[in-house]
């Protein structure tokens, strides 16, 4: 058996010390805003490498930002980009119920790229969408 010709550089995948640098972050950035939320971070096969719920937090975010992170890493896209998508006159109106697995099209959850390629995703629930976009984002600041 032939062993296949290396193509470059192995991408190292999302870690949960990763995750817990992109949950360390968003939950800064929550708290500096006075807001309590769930965070949930995915590697790239959808699995959980992180969640964390702020006591006083909804209990639905933690649902939301489940699913926020699912969506941006199913569509490799900011769930904020994809809102105006699942409009009536939308491209993907039908999507969210046509997978077994929902989708949520609200902001806060961003996919997180290393070297250009997926690696995971990162969702947060609990604020206003536009408050759990922006702790999003600012995880994926601190992850660099």
């Amino acid at each position: 058996m032939s062993t296949p010709p290396t193509t470059g550089a192995v991408l190292a995948p999302l870690t949960t010390a990763d995750a817990e640098i992109l949950v360390s972050a968003a939950r800064r950035a929550a708290e500096a805003a006075g807001v309590a939320v769930s965070i949930t971070v995915l590697d790239a096969g959808g699995h959980l490498l992180a969640f964390r719920r702020d006591d006083q937090a909804l209990l639905i975010s933690g649902e939301t930002s489940t699913r926020k992170a699912y969506t941006a890493l199913q569509l490799n896209a900011a769930t904020a980009d994809l809102v105006d998508a699942v409009k009536p006159d939308g491209p993907f109106h039908s999507l969210p119920t046509a997978l077994d697995r929902p989708l949520l099209f609200i902001a806060g959850g961003v996919p997180v790229h290393r070297d250009g390629r997926l690696v995971g995703a990162v969702g947060v629930g609990g604020g206003a969408p536009e408050q759990d976009h922006g702790f999003a984002a600012a995880a994926l600041t601190a992850l660099g």
